[in-house]
């Protein structure tokens, strides 16, 4: 179990498992979105999220007297994803598909089992929809079980199949909660990415995952008055620079003028840094602010010197939005952990093995639901 607080910085040595965690969050707002079987076949299918190393290690393995050796696997296969808050907890559990399963997609994983609760701790007398293989039920407001499906297909989430105002609304409102996370790590600033070239301008208060929208996004912020939210975290990362955005016939470009130029930059002509610094300032002052936004090491392409500019701004949405960012820039990470509201959570590797290596407060154990 790893608490996440209004503002989480993840960090650690490459392959800690920085990256796990961060695909752990996405699969499970795939599932929300009806996706989490085809997300998790391009990423190479079941199998290839599994623990690695033996089931487990012996006393002289782990003093360093015998080398790790492989094991017959005992337990079943099983891919467990969850989370919980102070309203609602949610899990499922991914396993191999039976005997019976079709041969062309036997690699498909099945669910096993997948539950909601109410609270932050699963316990029977919490449990509010229950899955167990291809049964649903539901309890009612008298605490009663009702049956939603008996033959609810193995590929599917209840979360997508179940969800309904009247017999299941806290599984209806977790969902749309969930569908609304944001997660930023493929952000192009390269010379083909989108945001370098006008695009045709709409209302946009949420910034696209590849940050093709930019100039309408920023448009957007200026329309409902937070212009200057924008030109105070230019002014903080490029001293003397301002933003436009300039509208051709419906097309909007994204313009900089910085001190000393005679003419403004177009967003074909910004760097990398500077462009991907607007984006994260899009992606963060949003006017629709999410439960959730993760940001998968935000430094990429951003000299050192942006980064305790880019501290300041992150800190500045955690008030509106749950952050998580996982980062490996130590001026990014010096700089967030210098503020009161930033908890880090530190990984490290221990025999294969993701670990967390500083101290943490953690209330309650998670339980996962059996099989």
């Amino acid at each position: 179990m790893i608490p996440l607080h209004g503002l989480t910085l993840v960090t650690g040595p490459n392959g800690s498992g920085k990256s796990s965690l961060y695909r752990a969050l996405r699969l499970l707002a795939e599932t929300a979105q009806g996706r989490l079987v085809p997300t998790l076949a391009r990423e190479g299918g079941l199998h290839s999220t599994l623990w690695a190393g033996p089931e487990s290690f012996s006393r002289s393995v782990l003093r360093g007297e015998q080398p790790v050796q492989g094991t017959r696997r005992k337990n079943a296969i099983s891919l467990k994803l969850g989370f919980a808050g102070e309203d609602f907890g949610y899990a499922i559990d991914l396993g191999l598909p039976g005997p019976s399963g079709v041969a062309a997609f036997a690699g498909d994983p099945h669910v096993k089992r997948e539950c909601v609760w109410s609270g932050d701790v699963m316990r029977p007398s919490t449990l509010l929809v229950d899955r167990r293989n291809t049964y649903v039920r539901a309890r009612t407001d008298g605490a009663d079980w009702i049956d939603l499906t008996q033959h609810l297909m193995p590929f599917d989430s209840m979360m997508t199949q179940c969800a309904d105002p009247r017999t299941t609304p806290e599984l209806l409102l977790l969902r749309e909660s969930i569908r609304g996370w944001r997660f930023y790590d493929q952000l192009r600033t390269d010379a083909g990415a989108p945001a370098r070239s006008p695009q045709i301008g709409t209302y946009t208060p949420v910034l696209s995952g590849d940050g093709a929208d930019l100039a309408a996004a920023l448009q957007t912020i200026f329309e409902i008055g937070e212009y200057r939210d924008v030109a105070d975290t230019i002014e903080d990362a490029f001293p003397g620079a301002t933003v436009l955005v300039t509208n051709n016939d419906g097309w909007f470009d994204v313009e900089m003028r910085q001190h000393g130029l005679l003419r403004p930059l177009k967003s074909a002509e910004l760097s990398d840094g500077t462009l991907r610094y607007l984006l994260l300032t899009a992606a963060l002052l949003t006017p629709r602010p999410p439960a959730l936004m993760v940001l998968n090491e935000p430094e990429t392409s951003l000299h050192p010197d942006l980064l305790p500019a880019l501290a300041r701004l992150i800190v500045r949405a955690a008030e509106r939005s749950q952050l998580v960012v996982v980062s490996h820039a130590p001026t990014l990470i010096d700089a967030l952990q210098q503020q009161p509201t930033c908890h880090a959570i530190m990984l490290e590797k221990r025999l294969g093995e993701t670990q967390i290596s500083n101290e943490l407060d953690i209330p309650r154990k998670w339980q996962w639901p059996s099989r």
